[in-house]
């Protein structure tokens, strides 16, 4: 049988996309081997988020070259979209697949095993006007499962690339995401990540159809999973949203709403499509509906032209906001956006400084947010044992012995916890599944919390779906 191995950087959009192309090979008669393994057909599913996401894709194909220059190396993602003619200059390159040709990557590695000779497939992605569909029915880990409702984007954010590599919003058809989250569902995953380039822009595409009514579609399915939204945009959380989720027994009570910033001239620089006020009222309505909801966001400090005071306005706005937890990233000028050409730069040691004290503010931030769960029971999903090896677990329990039985998984709003399985429970029929657990304490990381009950368990038939699909 061919051999195939896959390297993906980047965001978890991409994952599901390899995750959703290994598919395709192994209904054709592929077998995945490891990266570092020698292997018929290499596949890199490329980042350029950043500069530094084009050098480590660089380097990842170097090193398939290498492993076995005999191979068919193909290299997809956002990297390829971008710099298609780049990558085809590469020594050992043979195929550059664009952004809406990944259901097709296995066609093109057969066509070239048939004519060796090397070409690409990348076009102009603006034009691109259908979802990819790619099958994912099962992932290897067991707690969660990531599905793609969307690709694109229509925002072009001064600071973003996304756009030019992905292309403009295309919304998966609502039957085959319906369809997906019940082969999920089916094959015991207790969560279902609905995710995407641009998660909250889903239904753009169509006449009259939004997140809004997915969401209700997908709360039909009766079966035991709950919901997750990747992330969604503070302007496309309207009234009738607001209603289905406050309604709703599956979606989690947790939002990720990026703010980037909580400066007004900020944002009109970043081309967001809000303001501080209208980002603020939304919250407060989300809150008033939802009280226990937590809100984590992202954060880009130092953009070009962000002074002092401008930065000083954000950390009172991040504070003022209560958000469970920050991402924080520095602004990395990327060739290709609007915001690369502003003259106005913030020297890296400023931004260095700036990034210090947001991350010690969203530390800050995440303690309060938990620390009002103490002595409360929550549902959390089993994820793994917790081992030494964990960052999170070595600051909030130092020495892990082998014998202790500690389990750690997230729970509906995001708090990651981390409690021991009792006597005699086998530890593999509680992974993936739903344990109610009451919260003793507050840790960095990763929070202590005491054994109730099992809630969900585990069925042959799911148990099988997910070591065959």
């Amino acid at each position: 049988m061919p051999t195939v191995a896959f390297h993906t950087l980047g965001c978890k959009v991409n994952f599901y996309d390899t995750e959703g192309i290994w598919q395709t090979f192994k209904r054709r008669g592929y077998t995945q081997v490891p990266f570092e393994s020698k292997a018929d057909v290499y596949v890199v599913n490329t980042c350029t988020v950043t500069h530094t996401g084009d050098r480590k894709s660089r380097q990842v194909i170097r090193r398939a070259v290498r492993t076995n220059p005999d191979a068919v190396v193909v290299v997809t993602g956002c990297y390829a979209q971008i710099a298609p003619d780049e990558i085809a200059r590469m020594e050992g390159v043979d195929l550059v697949v664009g952004n809406d040709q990944k259901s097709k990557i296995v066609d093109h590695v057969e066509r070239m095993f048939a004519e060796r000779k090397p070409y690409l497939a990348v076009g102009n992605i603006m034009k691109a006007a259908e979802f990819d569909e790619l099958d994912v029915p099962s992932f290897e880990e067991r707690s969660r499962a990531n599905l793609k409702i969307q690709d694109g984007c229509n925002n072009f954010c001064t600071f973003c690339i996304i756009p030019r590599a992905r292309g403009l919003i295309r919304s998966r058809k609502p039957e085959n995401v319906i369809l997906q989250a019940t082969k999920l569902a089916r094959a015991g995953y207790r969560e279902i990540v609905l995710t995407g380039i641009h998660t909250g822009g889903y239904g753009e595409d169509f006449e009259n159809y939004r997140l809004a009514d997915l969401l209700l579609d997908l709360e039909r399915i009766d079966l035991p999973f709950r919901i997750r939204i990747s992330s969604i945009e503070a302007s496309e959380i309207d009234e009738r949203l607001m209603d289905v989720l406050q309604a709703s027994k599956k979606v989690v009570p947790h939002l990720h709403i990026p703010l980037q910033a909580g400066s007004d001239p900020v944002l009109k620089r970043m081309h967001r499509h809000y303001t501080t006020a209208e980002y603020a009222d939304k919250l407060r309505e989300l809150r008033r509906r939802l009280p226990d909801l937590a809100v984590t966001t992202d954060v880009i400090v130092g953009f070009p032209g962000e002074t002092d005071e401008m930065f000083e306005e954000t950390l009172a706005f991040v504070r003022a906001q209560g958000y469970s937890q920050l991402h924080v990233f520095p602004y990395s000028p990327r060739r290709g956006t609007a915001a690369y050409k502003f003259q106005d730069q913030v020297p890296e040691d400023i931004k260095r400084e700036r990034v210090a004290r947001m991350i010690a503010l969203g530390e800050e931030l995440r303690r309060a947010y938990a620390g009002g769960f103490v002595g409360r029971e929550l549902e959390v999903i089993a994820e793994s044992p917790l081992t030494s090896a964990d960052d999170d677990a070595r600051k909030a329990f130092g020495h892990l012995p082998e014998a202790q039985r500690m389990l750690v998984g997230y729970d509906g709003h995001y708090l990651r916890m981390a409690f021991e399985a009792p006597a005699g429970m086998p530890l593999e029929s509680m992974v993936g599944e739903v344990i109610r657990v009451r919260m003793t304490d507050v840790g960095p990381g990763v929070h202590r919390a005491t054994f109730v009950e099992q809630v969900t368990f585990p069925e042959p038939e799911a148990e099988w779906g997910r070591m065959t699909s």
